[in-house]
């Protein structure tokens, strides 16, 4: 579905230029939905054929999310078949979430630095038509990658690549660099009923 624009801006690009602009997206606010829906923009971008990656913050390296099994299926048919484009699926970082830490709190910045550095290279490659950071925003807050670092990496890149960023607290500076923002806002939730998380709704 294509939407209508509201106003056409003088920047001299053509409407084809301007319609393929690549984008800064960021799912942000205290509502469920903000991962589910980066996945859900990773299988567009997997059914026009782009090479996706997905790099997962924050949630353990013990979990196995059920995005992670598609990712890592719907990669696999591209290998095999060639349907669709390359998938993959990083987790950065060893175990580390809000709800179970291991190791220390030094130990977990450098490992969100090095997850970060790693997507730099990518970025600075063109490697991938679309990156899904994933629980991003918390490395970000808690201060563990530099903000105008990022700022300033997305900004540059170049070539036709999507960024979408998801997780509570974006950074101010995330916010006015993004093209896209939506806020998630918690109505109701089964949690708030003593409800526990269950299979195929929260993994």
């Amino acid at each position: 579905m294509q939407g209508q624009v509201q106003t056409t801006p003088e920047d001299g690009l053509t409407t084809r230029q301007r319609r393929n602009r690549p984008l800064v997206i960021v799912h942000t606010g205290d509502g469920k939905g903000k991962s589910t829906a980066a996945f859900g923009l990773a299988l567009r971008g997997w059914n026009q054929g782009w090479s996706v990656g997905v790099f997962q913050f924050v949630k353990s390296a013990k979990w196995r999310i059920g995005e992670q099994t598609a990712v890592e299926t719907l990669g696999e048919l591209h290998r095999e078949r060639g349907t669709g484009g390359p998938m993959e699926w990083h987790k950065m970082g060893a175990g580390w979430s809000w709800s179970r830490k291991e190791g220390s709190e030094a130990d977990h910045a450098d490992e969100a630095r090095e997850g970060w550095a790693e997507i730099k290279r990518r970025i600075a490659a063109e490697t991938h038509g679309l990156y899904v950071l994933d629980e991003f925003t918390y490395p970000m807050a808690w201060g563990w990658v530099d903000v105008d670092d990022v700022v300033e990496s997305l900004r540059s890149r170049t070539g036709q690549q999507h960024v979408v960023i998801t997780g509570r607290r974006c950074p101010a500076a995330i916010l006015e660099l993004a093209d896209l923002v939506t806020e998630m806002t918690k109505v109701k939730h089964p949690f708030d009923a003593g409800q526990k998380g269950q299979r195929g709704i929260e993994w």
